[in-house]
């Protein structure tokens, strides 16, 4: 195989990637950033329990009632 045959097989050394993978790679970032704020979020704030209703409880509650 000749020399020009293989080189136009190669990709150019300019070759940009496609604006999808911009977007994409943007969305990535996002998404890792938004779980890793939640995961700050959460654990900063104190624990809620609650009963069978929704209705929070105390946390120094005793749950043996059942």
């Amino acid at each position: 195989m000749s020399t020009m045959a293989m080189s136009s097989r190669t990709v150019p050394a300019n070759h940009r990637p496609a604006p999808l993978t911009y977007f994409l790679g943007f969305i990535f970032a996002l998404f890792i950033g938004i779980l890793i704020f939640c995961y700050v979020i959460t654990k900063r704030t104190p624990l809620i329990y609650l009963d069978e209703h929704g209705k929070p409880v105390s946390a120094e509650a005793d749950h043996s009632h059942h």
